[in-house]
């Protein structure tokens, strides 16, 4: 049973955020991935968002591009957390889409993340962080994820140190 759904409004979004389902394979969390439109397949979005309760779905993270409508209506058909992912556009770059995500009405929030690289992984470990409040085993892996993360900077800092900024550059010329 999904512990978090994730919807595209394309499958063509899917590379966009990949590394959040690696995300949620790292932390073992069972998911479900769905490709339905707010705009070309509304019916089949309402129907998917008003049971995702019962499949026992906690959390959702629905990612979009341009009017980046999916979030918001699929927070409108339930009372789970959504969090809203915009896709990177051609025309603005995604800010078309964080802008429309972003600008909810009152009374019906979507949490959003940034556009970009880092937005399937922050929506995963946002989405990870809803479900460590009731799970203290999750708690505890997501203190020892980020403890690793510290320790990687950390591990970078001291190797910067020691060889200085020039040598740092040509060595690893490609930051992540």
């Amino acid at each position: 049973m999904p512990e978090v759904a994730i919807i595209m409004g394309s499958d063509s979004d899917m590379q966009k955020i990949a590394q959040c389902f690696e995300i949620f394979e790292e932390f073992n969390i069972p998911f479900e991935v769905v490709v339905s439109s707010a705009h070309r397949t509304p019916e089949e979005t309402k129907a998917w968002a008003k049971t995702a309760k019962e499949r026992g779905v906690k959390v959702i993270i629905a990612a979009a591009g341009g009017a980046a409508h999916l979030p918001g209506v699929v927070a409108s058909y339930t009372t789970l957390p959504v969090i809203g992912v915009p896709i990177e556009t051609a025309l603005l770059g995604g800010l078309d889409s964080v802008l429309s995500i972003l600008q909810m009405p009152s009374g019906i929030p979507v949490g959003t993340m940034p556009v970009g690289k880092s937005s399937g992984i922050n929506a995963a470990l946002f989405a990870i962080s809803i479900l460590a409040l009731s799970n203290p085993a999750l708690s505890v892996s997501l203190e020892n994820y980020r403890s690793v993360q510290s320790k990687k900077v950390m591990a970078r800092n001291e190797k910067l140190q020691k060889v200085g900024y020039k040598n740092y550059l040509k060595e690893f010329g490609e930051f992540k």
